[in-house]
């Protein structure tokens, strides 16, 4: 078995690790859902349950990984109980990371295209009819999207081929640092726009209206789901880099500074476009709109649009291509400990296997637009999303937390010395701290879990509905019967 390598520094594994959570939802869906459901009053719900269910999770996940120095598709191979089967779910942590790359990939390109577009000035002298008429050109061009995911994968596959010090931590560190400038930046020229204090104050100021009108509890769960899906958490996207840590610093203060870089960047990116929204009188959409269509617009009637979009489209890049470099990394490493491969063969390999899986999804969108697998108006990456973001993530965080707080895994004391072995905040040990690992953390997740597949299909027709949600109950089911597939004889970590 190779030697594991280790992070250089502190500040490169908590800047790694929040480039991995830091993604494309932070920028167009937290600013969005805050403006909508009602300010201050719903950042402050969110900021509740990162607390109490996004940072819990992360702790296990991270745990998992600095314990067993492995990836996900051997971690728990290497600290299960012997008799248990907890290493089974090491390929749930292979797939998904594969999965979620086979859709990201492609639009990490867009972001690459779309700096590209703004720094040439192609979006000048047009209207809005013709910007949006790009991004639908965009999509049906297979070339130009194929060539742009690809351009994105040979960047990230670069740099991971430099190593883990020399090239993920290295370049992680100046792209983290250059995102986080371009943001203040940004969101100081948005805040001098005219009319810029009323998207503050749509933005910022509590409004129990708005949450009225939604219904609270519709945005107590979509507080919940935006805290939960945020961190990138249960798939071993987190596990990979505390493989990587040492024993100076308690996790728990790891998981935290992770945790408010990534609430930064989610805040700060609502500065950048809620006012700049405001300020040209156009609405505050959600979603590919938003970013493709409504701010290249936005640029093309500010003055210094050119050099304001291309620096907002290179921040966009860097949030992408930052999460991007982050699971290649996890990819790479389970290649070197599931099969023995070395760095450069686990690149080579994966280069061309990430190519090939992606093309599907750009397809979707053009040749194989055809393909509708969730419905009408649905693609391929719809179903690759669904596939990651309502049964991987949800399930993998399940198993997480199940494997550090039930007896038939690492039990609590086991967990507890992992996690707080270091200097820095410990993880509570309090006995109600523990009941709420062991049964009240696993239901929320399973809420989230089912409550995913019932926003997913309660539209569509009653047998539909009634079988997606079988198969979602089928699923968790299996989950359980996998952790019960072996009894606890003895620990190699006691």
């Amino acid at each position: 078995m190779q030697e594991r390598e280790k992070f250089g520094s502190r500040l490169g594994f908590i800047l790694v690790s929040a480039g991995c959570a830091i993604g494309l939802g932070n920028v167009w869906k937290f600013p969005y859902m805050a403006g909508q459901y009602g300010g201050a009053a719903f950042i402050l719900i969110y900021l509740v349950f990162l607390a109490i269910l996004g940072i819990p999770v992360l702790v296990c996940e991270i745990s998992v990984g600095r314990g067993s120095k492995r990836s996900i598709a051997t971690a728990f191979q290497e600290i299960e109980p012997k008799g248990t089967k907890w290493h089974r779910f090491g390929w749930f942590g292979i797939i998904g990371n594969y999965l979620l790359m086979m859709f990201y990939t492609m639009v990490c390109g867009w972001m690459l295209y779309y700096a590209y577009l703004t720094l040439v000035g192609k979006f000048e002298g047009l209207g809005s009819d013709a910007v949006a008429g790009v991004f639908t050109s965009m999509l049906g061009s297979f070339p130009t999207m194929a060539f742009w995911m690809i351009v994105g994968v040979i960047i990230s596959f670069g740099i991971c081929s430099l190593g883990l010090n020399k090239g993920v931590e290295k370049v992680s560190k100046v792209m983290m640092l250059a995102l986080i400038i371009l943001m203040v930046v940004l969101a100081a020229h948005s805040l001098m726009l005219k009319n810029a204090e009323e998207g503050i104050q749509f933005y910022l100021i509590p409004n129990f209206g708005r949450m009225s009108e939604n219904g609270v509890g519709t945005v107590v769960y979509g507080a919940l789901s935006q805290a939960f899906f945020t961190l990138s958490i249960g798939m071993g996207s987190m596990e990979i880099f505390g493989s990587y840590m040492d024993r100076k610093h308690a996790i728990t203060s790891e998981a935290i500074n992770i945790t408010l870089l990534d609430t930064f960047v989610a805040i700060m990116a609502g500065f950048i476009i809620i006012p700049a929204c405001f300020s040209y009188n156009v609405e505050v959409g959600a979603g590919p709109s938003l970013l493709f269509i409504t701010m290249p617009n936005i640029f093309n009637n500010m003055i210094g649009g050119r050099l304001w979009g291309t620096m907002f489209f290179v921040f966009m890049s860097f949030a992408a291509l930052s999460t991007e470099i982050a699971v290649f990394e996890n990819i790479i490493s389970m290649g070197i400990d599931k099969w023995g491969l070395t760095r450069k063969k686990a690149v080579s390999i994966n280069i061309v296997l990430v190519i090939l899986l992606s093309l599907p999804a750009v397809m979707g969108f053009n040749i194989l637009s055809v393909i509708q697998p969730l419905g009408k108006g649905t693609a391929i990456m719809d179903l690759e999303d669904f596939i990651v973001s309502n049964n991987i993530l949800p399930l993998g965080s399940l198993v997480f937390v199940l494997y550090c707080a039930s007896k038939n895994g690492w039990d609590w004391q086991g967990f507890l010395d992992e996690a707080n072995s270091g200097i820095g905040r410990k993880f509570p040990s309090s006995n109600i701290l523990r009941s709420y690992m062991t049964y009240v953390l696993p239901f929320i997740i399973i809420v989230v879990y089912l409550k995913g597949y019932y926003d997913m299909f309660k539209s569509k027709p009653a047998p539909v509905f009634i079988g997606w949600m079988i198969v979602a109950l089928a699923f968790l089911y299996l989950i359980f019967f996998l952790i019960r597939g072996g009894k606890r004889k003895s620990n190699k970590n006691l």
